[in-house]
């Protein structure tokens, strides 16, 4: 099984939490990042001014921000294939921080 070496090399704001990433295979993602900023890491990326901080890491090659907060290349490139999971656990996640600290 093999692991695509996916690299971001460029984006563009587009809108509120939104960018359009594109990537060394010619391909674009427009991705809307707000119902995964939750969290003691992506949580502080709610503040707009954080969030429009994104820059391209010249090691990894993917989006990072300067909290530490980043994801990994291939599942921004594939985007529309984990996008519902990827929520979905963020909800879960969020769920179950919440009743800890109740």
């Amino acid at each position: 099984m093999s692991h695509p070496i996916c690299r971001v090399l460029s984006f563009e704001i587009v809108g509120a939490y939104t960018l359009k990433v594109k990537f060394d295979d010619g391909s674009a993602q427009v991705i809307d990042f707000r119902p995964l900023l939750v969290g003691e890491l992506y949580g502080p990326l709610q503040d707009a001014t954080l969030f429009n901080q994104v820059e391209i890491d010249s090691e990894t090659h993917t989006l990072v921000w300067p909290n530490g907060a980043d994801f990994d290349p291939a599942i921004l490139h594939d985007w529309p294939e984990h996008e519902k999971e990827m929520v979905r656990l963020t909800k879960r996640w969020a769920k179950t921080k919440a009743k800890a600290m109740s």
